[in-house]
């Protein structure tokens, strides 16, 4: 190689990583507003957990709840109400938050679909109404037996959602997955309504369908804690693979990415959330809008950063509209589905618009 090529092939390197260099200081200035929104989040999350804790019908100094954690009285009536009612519905609120923001950030990388959310997609109205059935046909099962019902209902929604949109040709298109997902849920919350009316079962699946936190206790946080910490778990470990994926099959295929495996294993990790935030929380729609397109404006488009951001906003936002639902109007409760939905239906509008300018 002659001098004057050693040196044009310096000033190439030399060029290229002038190049690179601002994109690896946005990449580091991202992951240190990831960093910041995961650790402050955090932090902000416990302190708005620990605010909620003391308000509701009745309101409670915080002095009493650092009381009843140090020095439990069960006589004591604010103790009792701290302990066995406001926790575990708090916790519940933030473990439902962060599983269903996870799973549509999942849904949203894997589809390449900015619209994804597991109540636009058909899964919330598909454990409804397996909801609906276990209710009127099963009624004396067990907490852990609903849950398994929602899983299968989510599963079943979702896959008439995406035949339905994949019937035409070009396959199923945001927009068709979107119309699909309306047309889908609209007919099995039909036939949940159907079965309850005809079952007069309506107390039982009322809570399910307005949406809220307030039946939650300890025996069931036993069961559906664990269930969807496993399932961010593995969303953190497929994390990696969503990115590559959010690129398209064809790129994902090209760095040696099994696409099926890696579809099933987000589709069933998506499923396990969604489909325990629903046995949960209910009819609740537009956190997996919301939140995935928040973290992903604020910490870029890895999924690594994405999913873990995610979880604490969706976490910090369910927090927060269950805290505003018990102190609208005390003592009656608002649901929170329809809180969340005051913020859910503009923004939903304004990203279908924005698909459909950009199709």
């Amino acid at each position: 190689m002659t001098r004057q090529s050693r040196q044009s092939t310096r000033a190439a390197r030399d060029k290229q990583a002038a190049r690179d260099t601002p994109k690896r200081q946005k990449g580091k200035g991202r992951a240190g507003v990831a960093l910041l929104i995961i650790t402050g989040g955090s932090a902000l999350l416990v302190l708005c957990m620990a605010f909620s804790v003391t308000r509701g019908s009745i309101t409670i100094p915080l002095s009493s709840v650092l009381d009843a954690f140090l020095r439990f009285d069960g006589s004591n009536t604010h103790h009792v109400i701290i302990t066995q009612l406001r926790l575990p519905r708090v916790i519940a609120s933030a473990l439902v938050g962060a599983a269903f923001a996870v799973a549509g950030a999942i849904m949203q990388g894997i589809t390449r679909n900015p619209l994804a959310d597991s109540g636009l997609m058909g899964l919330n109205a598909g454990a409804g109404l397996a909801l609906a059935l276990c209710f009127a046909f099963f009624p004396q099962v067990s907490y852990l037996q609903i849950i398994i019902f929602s899983f299968v209902g989510a599963a079943l929604g979702a896959g008439l959602v995406n035949g339905v949109a994949s019937l035409r040709r070009g396959g199923a298109t945001p927009m068709r997955l979107v119309l699909a997902g309306a047309a889908v849920s609209a007919l099995l919350v039909a036939l949940s309504q159907g079965i309850t009316l005809y079952f007069k079962v309506v107390r039982s699946i009322t809570f399910w369908t307005l949406g809220g936190v307030a039946g939650c206790d300890w025996e069931q946080l036993a069961i559906v804690a664990p269930l969807i910490g496993a399932a961010l778990l593995g969303a953190l470990a497929l994390s990696r693979f969503v990115s590559i994926l959010s690129l398209g099959d064809e790129v994902a295929r090209g760095l040696g990415v099994n696409t099926m495996l890696v579809g099933v294993l987000c589709s069933v990790v998506v499923l396990l959330l969604a489909g325990t935030a629903v046995a949960v929380v209910g009819a609740v729609s537009f956190v997996g809008l919301i939140v995935p397109h928040l973290a992903r404006f604020l910490v870029g488009v890895d999924y690594r950063w994405i999913i873990p951001s995610s979880a604490v906003l969706g976490a910090l936002l369910v927090v927060l509209a269950d805290l505003g639902a018990r102190t609208l109007a005390p003592p009656f409760e608002a649901p929170i589905g329809a809180i969340i939905a005051l913020i859910g239906v503009p923004f939903f509008l304004h990203l279908a618009r924005r698909q459909r300018r950009a199709q």
